[in-house]
C-alpha cells in the first residue's frame, strides 16, 4: 500500500477479498462492521502499530467485555495483514476460560415454552422457533429448509465453506410440511417475507423480542441463537457426546462446543456446594 491510510476502495477490495474467500453472508458482515469502526476510529491517520494499539486501549476503556474486543480486533489484525502492514497487528486480550455463564443470558427449557406459547397466534414465528430449537441449526440456515428437502426428511446445509446434512425429526417434519400446505408453498424456501424473500436474521429477532413481555421472559435471553444453545445443552444432557454433537453443530472444534455447555453460576454454585467441603 503506497499510503498506509485506511480508504473506502482498500474497505470494499477488503470485502471483495472476504467473499472470494467464501466467508459466509454473516461473517462478512460483522468483519465489515468491525473494519468500519475501526474506520470511524483511525480517519486519515496513518495506520501504525501505535494506532491500533490507541484503538485496542479505548475499546477497553469503553468496557466492551473481553471476547467482544478479541473478536473486534481479529477483524482489524486481518485487515491490516491484507493491506500489506501485518506489523501494526495487536495481540488478543489473554483471558482465562470462563467455566459457567450469566444467568440472565441463558434461555431455560421452561421460557422456551413460555415463548412457543406467546408465539401460538404466529405460526410462522412458532415454527421458525421449533426448528431452531429442534435442530440445533443457525439461523442463517433457515434457508434451506426448503419443502423438497424437508419432503425427504434431511437438510443439506452449507456454511463457512462445510456442508452437513441435519436430519429433520419426524414430528417437525410434519409439522413443517403442513405448514408449507396451509401457506400454499409448493416449492423452494417454507420459511419466506410476505414478498417471497427468506426471512433474515433481523426479521426474526424483531419478532422474538416482541414475545418477552407476553412470555414473561427477559429481553436479554431472547434472540435466535440461544435457542441453538438451548438444543445444545438439551442434547448433551441426554446423550454426553460431545464429539457428536460439535459434528450437529458443524463445529470445527469442540472448544466451541463447550461453550455452548456451560451451565450458570446459579448452578455451578450448587455444583461447589454439593461437595461439603466447607465444614
Amino acid at each position: 500500500m503506497a499510503e498506509r491510510i485506511l480508504t473506502e476502495e482498500l474497505i470494499r477490495a477488503y470485502r471483495r477479498k472476504l467473499i472470494e474467500e467464501e466467508k459466509s453472508a454473516a461473517t462478512v458482515e460483522k468483519y465489515l462492521r468491525d473494519v468500519r469502526a475501526f474506520f470511524a476510529f483511525a480517519g486519515q491517520a496513518e495506520l501504525t502499530k501505535e494506532l491500533v494499539m490507541a484503538y485496542k486501549r479505548q475499546l477497553i476503556d469503553r468496557q466492551y467485555a473481553v471476547r467482544s474486543v478479541n473478536s473486534m480486533l481479529v477483524s482489524v489484525n486481518s485487515l491490516l495483514e491484507y493491506a500489506g502492514c501485518p506489523e501494526c497487528r495487536v495481540k488478543a486480550i489473554r483471558q482465562q476460560r470462563q467455566i459457567y455463564c450469566a444467568e440472565e443470558r441463558e434461555l431455560s427449557r421452561a421460557e422456551y415454552l413460555r415463548l412457543l406459547e406467546a408465539a401460538k397466534k404466529k405460526p410462522q414465528l412458532r415454527l421458525v422457533m421449533e426448528t431452531i430449537c429442534g435442530t440445533g441449526i443457525r439461523v442463517s440456515e433457515l434457508r434451506y429448509f426448503t419443502v423438497e428437502a424437508v419432503r425427504r426428511g434431511e437438510v443439506t446445509v452449507t456454511c463457512k465453506a462445510k456442508n452437513r446434512t441435519i436430519l429433520l425429526p419426524r414430528k417437525l417434519q410434519r409439522l413443517l410440511l403442513n405448514y408449507a400446505g396451509k401457506e400454499q408453498i409448493e416449492n423452494g424456501p417454507i420459511f419466506i417475507t410476505r414478498s417471497g424473500r427468506p426471512l433474515n436474521r433481523s426479521n426474526i429477532w424483531t419478532q422474538m423480542k416482541r414475545l418477552c413481555e407476553e412470555a414473561g421472559v427477559k429481553a436479554s435471553k431472547v434472540f435466535p441463537h440461544n435457542l441453538r444453545r438451548l438444543f445444545a445443552r438439551t442434547y448433551y444432557s441426554i446423550e454426553k457426546d460431545i464429539a457428536r454433537l460439535a459434528d450437529i453443530l458443524g463445529h470445527s472444534s469442540i472448544d466451541t462446543t463447550r461453550i455452548y455447555l456451560m451451565s450458570t453460576g446459579t448452578e455451578h454454585r450448587r455444583q461447589i456446594e454439593r461437595l461439603q467441603l466447607v465444614v
